[in-house]
């Protein structure tokens, strides 16, 4: 009984609004990636226990130990079962992926991580800051907003920098280098080849593509925790150095002969990436005197 007047004046408003055009709401538009990002490559060995198994433009690595493998990022959200195809290739199972390890939270890297985990049961190691932006599936990034999203995913366990994941007796390294973004996380670890040991770097992106380097609100140290990444990087044991981007650092994934033409070094890409942040700050301190005028 007591709903009948608002049925009416319901009824009412319905007779009095006037036809209204329906007019399609906008299109949705994806993350739109290069198609080297997308291209696999057949997993190729880097060192002893310590593969590559990701796409030509985009790096994952898998690690085997005796106790079960570490996943090293990931790459777009679509790498999932790429991924996995390559790791029961290489023998593991998906119970035998026992940690998942990552560079930063962008979509172009963290992407598959919640598929991954989901398929394995594998813990995924961060850290704080970039926890955040998982759990969110890459939303109100400070500098691409709701931009690069991806499917969002749960941190299990956090690190403090310098804190080190071990299985097998491998022991992984977690060094913050806030190069990139402010969770940015590189890896480093020992492995062999032919006989001897070999220190693997696995340094997280140093760009700051269209980066507000100058008073940015939501990142006011920016700059200084650039130069505070570099100056990690540079300090790393580093004998073989691999990223996120693995064409910026000298290899090429797809190639059919040498996969790694032109080493760099760490200390290298620190000076370098530093040298490029110096330029891109001269630019936006000019554009802001000249917008001053």
């Amino acid at each position: 009984m007591r709903r009948a007047p608002l049925l009416l004046l319901a009824s009412t408003l319905a007779c009095a609004l006037p036809a209204m055009a329906a007019d399609p709401l906008p299109q949705a538009h994806g993350y739109a990636t290069p198609d080297s990002w997308r291209q696999p490559v057949e997993p190729f060995a880097i060192a002893e226990n310590t593969w590559y198994i990701g796409t030509e433009g985009l790096a994952a690595l898998l690690v085997k130990t005796d106790e079960g493998a570490v996943l090293v990022d990931g790459g777009v959200a679509s790498a999932a079962g790429m991924l996995l195809d390559h790791m029961a290739a290489l023998g593991v199972e998906p119970g035998e992926l026992k940690y998942i390890l990552h560079s930063h939270a962008h979509g172009d890297h963290a992407g598959p991580l919640a598929a991954v985990r989901r398929a394995t049961g594998a813990t995924l190691v961060s850290n704080a800051e970039s926890a955040v932006l998982l759990a969110r599936g890459g939303s109100d990034d400070i500098h691409y907003g709701d931009g690069i999203l991806f499917p969002p995913v749960q941190a299990d366990r956090l690190l403090q920098d310098g804190e080190v994941v071990t299985l097998g007796g491998v022991e992984f390294t977690a060094h913050f280098t806030p190069a990139h973004t402010p969770g940015s996380l590189s890896w480093t670890w020992t492995d062999s080849r032919d006989g001897a040991p070999l220190r693997i770097a696995y340094v997280d992106s140093v760009s700051a593509p269209d980066y507000r380097l100058l008073d940015n609100p939501r990142h006011p140290r920016i700059v200084e925790d650039y130069r505070a990444g570099f100056a990690a990087i540079r300090a790393l044991p580093c004998d073989l150095l691999i990223a996120p981007h693995p064409g910026g650092v000298g290899w090429a994934p797809a190639a059919t002969g040498d996969k790694h033409p032109e080493p760099m070094s760490c200390r290298e890409l620190a000076d370098t990436a530093a040298a490029k942040l110096d330029g891109q700050i001269a630019e936006q301190v000019a554009a802001r005197d000249e917008a001053a005028r």
